[in-house]
């Protein structure tokens, strides 16, 4: 016997919440599928428990800063257990939460792995299931590489089950994750080496936070070894050894962390029953309103390799809710000038052009504006970390094209700005506003100087 539904959704993350609770408030009948807990990635070993660690973190840093306020605070290092118990009880609290919430929307949650028997059919164990429209949004998981000993490793999910502190921490990846937990570690007293195959770390990100963040760390205590690309992991007497090209060789590690990327969860689907293939990464192609090659199949979220932040998976999953239920034949979203944080120490806020793809796209338009300054948190501090911001003006107008900061509090700071770069604003419009002063923000709409933009060194250049 099989179920029908008018939408199966298959995945129970960000993206494939928000296509089910958007349905159903469209008035459809709903299932999502998915044998994990509820919220995915982001709720489960991702975002939420990513950011409880960072403020953790950050709370370190503020007492090691506390004296050069007058403040007698002292720590005796984190107490790693209490730390885990209380982020995993918030996390279970979440999952109740879409628990209940998809209870209260009438959406059933089939638990279980599904895999497709026909276009519009799937099985989740002996139990069929079919629907006009079927979304999938299995999201991503961490890879781990095909080297020896790679199992001695543990992933980022791994991360978030460790119910003791490492004390000598390896991290291979210089990507958002290995520097993000990278920061969180050494903040809370480990002995952290981030090794990365690339000659710089973030090469994807505008050349003045990659150097900015690479100092930054340095300072910090944590042992950076580029243009190492690691073969093998071993076990001995010392703990696990790390081995790179070249023969390079270091030990002593009672754990090491893959952050090495995520590969699409598409491999247990069996797409081929539905007309369907992946591409050579995993990833499924969709056009600009998530439509497949198939009609009636959707995909969305990280499983599409566009843009992979949970923010940009609900927005396209409300949009393909909101066009195919809401009457709305052109809702789509944009992909273009997507703002994005990176939680390391301090955090990195990005949108828009780096400086290199500004110059490939405006060729010598192209003005930049950039400062770097101690902010006033720090001012009384013997060292403290630096912030640095830069503007990326392009045209005869000088339409801001690209923001990248690094520093305290630019995190939040970049959602206004990001508003403002989404509605055209211009250099002079920057110029115009009146500043917040005394406020590190302030320096993006004072900066005053520029210079045309030049071509980065070739390791530096994003891709």
């Amino acid at each position: 016997m099989t179920t029908h539904f008018d939408v199966l959704v298959i995945g129970a993350g960000s993206a494939g919440l928000a296509v089910a609770e958007k349905a159903a408030e469209f008035g459809r009948r709903v299932a999502v599928i998915d044998s994990g807990p509820l919220g995915g990635t982001c709720v489960n070993a991702g975002c939420v428990p990513k950011k409880l660690m960072w403020y953790a973190a950050d709370l370190a840093h503020s007492v090691e800063d506390a004296s050069h306020y007058g403040l007698s605070l002292s720590s005796h290092g984190i107490d790693w257990p209490s730390l885990v118990q209380r982020r995993d009880r918030y996390i279970a609290q979440l999952n109740s939460y879409w628990s209940t919430h998809l209870d209260n929307r009438d959406i059933f949650w089939i638990q279980g792995g599904a895999n497709f028997k026909g276009a519009h059919t799937v099985a989740v164990g002996a139990e069929i299931y079919s629907a006009e429209h079927i979304v999938i949004a299995t999201g991503g998981q961490p890879i781990v590489p095909n080297v020896p000993g790679a199992a001695l490793g543990i992933s980022s999910d791994g991360f978030f089950r460790l119910r003791t502190q490492p004390r000598r921490v390896a991290v291979i990846g210089g990507g958002y994750i290995g520097v993000e937990l990278s920061g969180v570690l050494r903040a809370l007293g480990s002995e952290v080496t981030l090794f990365a195959r690339e000659s710089c770390l973030l090469h994807h990100f505008d050349p003045l936070i990659s150097a900015t963040l690479e100092d930054e760390m340095r300072r910090q205590g944590i042992a950076l070894e580029l243009n190492r690309s690691v073969t093998a992991l071993h076990e001995t007497d010392n703990g696990i050894s790390v081995h790179a090209q070249a023969g390079s060789v270091m030990g002593g590690f009672d754990a090491v962390i893959w952050a090495v990327g995520r590969a699409p969860n598409t491999a247990h689907l069996q797409l081929s029953a539905a007309g369907l293939h992946t591409q050579a990464d995993g990833t499924i192609a969709v056009d600009d309103c998530q439509n497949t090659r198939v009609p009636g199949i959707y995909a969305v979220g990280d499983v599409t390799g566009r843009k992979p932040l949970t923010p940009v998976a609900v927005a396209a999953g409300r949009a393909l809710a909101e066009r195919l239920f809401d009457n709305r034949p052109d809702r789509k979203i944009d992909y273009d000038k997507v703002p994005s944080v990176v939680f390391t120490h301090p955090p990195i806020g990005t949108i828009g052009l780096t400086e290199p793809q500004a110059l490939a796209t405006y060729g010598d338009t192209v003005t930049i504006y950039e400062t770097e300054f101690t902010p006033l948190r720090y001012a009384l501090s013997s060292a403290g970390p630096r912030t640095a911001m830069k503007l990326v003006c392009a045209g005869a107008s000088q339409h801001v094209v690209g923001i990248h900061l690094i520093g305290t509090g630019v995190d939040e700071m970049l959602q206004g700005f990001a508003v403002a770069m989404r509605m055209g604003a211009t250099k002079a419009d920057f110029d115009s506003t009146i500043a917040i002063h005394p406020s590190s923000a302030e320096e993006l709409v004072t900066l005053k100087v520029g210079r045309r933009a030049r071509v980065a060194e070739p390791d530096m250049q994003a891709a």
